[in-house]
């Protein structure tokens, strides 16, 4: 084993890596007996290890070449594999995936929450037909600057690389750079199919990319859901109007695609990509998608958060009404409810389903999901969770018996947590997309409550992501 330096940068030969350790990353140790925690590997590789941050008790790093590879890995499926970004386990089976899931989330919650915890449920994993394709929400980008990996700098004559337009993902950590991509697993068609159409119609119409550094360019996104109900919703983003242009290309699109059942379009002359704050045209469509979960129906529009594995959230849906365990004369509050799909996927066995969400178009969803699927008793409010549940707000709508919370990966705002403590709901179902910050929050929460049942799911194959959901009682 050897270290060395160059330009500034520490690197180390032959090290083993001996364990997984969480959000994608592998341990090993650096001959000093510090700990290493390693990007671009799995136990049982040897690595030549760069350093990125070095401390005095660990370092951070990446694995740039792999010296002898672990007797578990796999030959990745996708081209782009190790460029996107994306699906950084692909070199792992299926089967060992889910075993490093499951023993992130033990390790991160008896480790950072540092409380009584119960025995965990083994991880319920995605079935083999359902580890690919499964996504129904994809956002792709328009970029003047496609990414040129390390081998396509290395190989080409010095000043001869130029920036080329590119259609796909960002690049990792690179907020101008895209890689083009002409394959992807994790959507169903017609994905594919619109990446070539839209690539080859704007090199012949010599449409612009937008320039991130100088902020120029027409072509910005495109946003497509694919449903198991068949609907496919496209939302195209352009920098500028230029009515000629878009005419000619929505339309374009949908003589080429004709499974497209709502096409939309949005004007974004913003620096950033987000779309909540910008109004969404319908060209074509209802302007919204329907999806299901076990006998319901959902409307879709274009802002509204929907888990974006159908399949395995109505896995993620029954254990979160099996831990509710309403016997249908319970109030149900849903915190963070988007488009009330747990609510009124808990509805049958509630008395009453109160839904608060802070973002207003997915609240419409909710309401007119509601009505869709005929439930009379599910309402739902647009506001801050910890603004609104207050004594009146209880007066007029009665106080949760079961309350489930399902925060974005930053969790729950201390704020919040205080408020729940306050509420005191008997049961209390906490789904979270992050291990990490669920464990922070369970510990708060430990003041008044005792966690109860622990249930890993599966919803991202082939990613180091992981949901959670957990049982809270009062004590």
């Amino acid at each position: 084993m050897s270290r060395k330096k160059k330009n500034r940068l520490v690197e180390f030969e032959d090290i083993q890596v001996t364990a997984y350790a969480a959000e994608g990353k592998s341990l090993g140790h650096l001959p000093d007996g510090r700990i290493a925690f390693i990007e671009g590997a799995v136990p049982g590789d040897t690595v030549k290890l760069r350093l990125n941050r070095n401390k005095k008790s660990f370092v951070e790093g990446k694995a740039i070449a792999i010296t002898i590879e672990s007797p578990d890995r796999v030959q990745p499926f996708c081209p782009h594999f190790g460029t996107c970004g994306g699906c950084k386990w692909q070199m792992l089976p299926y089967e060992k995936q889910v075993q490093y899931k499951q023993q992130q989330v033990q390790d991160q919650l008896s480790r950072i929450s540092g409380i009584r915890l119960p025995e965990f449920s083994p991880i319920i994993a995605a079935p083999p037909e359902g580890t690919r394709y499964y996504r129904n929400k994809l956002e792709f980008t328009f970029s003047a600057t496609r990414y040129f990996t390390a081998q396509e700098i290395a190989a080409a004559p010095e000043g001869s690389l130029q920036p080329e337009p590119a259609l796909g993902f960002h690049a990792p950590g690179l907020f101008d750079k895209v890689v083009p991509i002409h394959t992807c697993f994790l959507q169903p068609e017609p994905t594919n199919i619109l990446l070539k159409v839209l690539r080859e119609y704007s090199a012949s119409r010599q449409l612009s990319y937008y320039n991130f550094r100088l902020q120029e360019g027409w072509l910005r996104n495109a946003i497509i859901r694919v449903a198991r109900s068949g609907e496919v919703m496209l939302n195209i983003v352009f920098q500028h109007e230029n009515e000629t242009e878009r005419i000619a290309l929505l339309h374009h699109l949908l003589r080429e695609i004709p499974g497209i059942t709502t096409l939309l379009y949005t004007i974004n002359g913003k620096v950033n990509d987000t779309l909540y704050d910008l109004p969404v045209h319908t060209f074509f469509g209802p302007g919204y998608i329907r999806e299901t979960l076990e006998d319901f129906e959902f409307r879709i529009s274009p802002k509204s958060f929907f888990q974006t594995n159908t399949f395995q959230a109505e896995k993620l849906y029954q254990v979160v009404r099996e831990f509710a365990g309403m016997k249908g004369d319970e109030i149900l509050y849903d915190l963070y409810c988007g488009t009330g799909s747990i609510g009124i996927f808990c509805s049958k066995n509630a008395r009453k389903v109160i839904g608060i969400e802070a973002v207003a178009d997915a609240v419409k969803d909710a309401q007119q999901n509601a009505q869709l699927n005929g439930l009379q008793h599910c309402q739902f409010f647009t506001g801050d969770v910890s603004a609104i549940c207050n004594d009146d707000f209880f007066k007029a709508h009665g106080r949760p018996d079961v309350l489930i919370t399902d925060p974005p990966r930053a969790g729950m705002h201390a704020q919040l947590v205080e408020t729940l403590l306050r509420i005191r709901a008997p049961r209390l179902v906490y789904v979270s997309c992050n291990p990490a910050t669920q464990a922070r929050d369970l510990a708060l929460l430990d003041e008044a409550y005792e966690v109860q049942a622990l249930q890993p799911v599966d919803m991202f194959p082939h990613t180091q992501h992981i949901e959670n959901v957990a049982l809270l009682t009062l004590r």
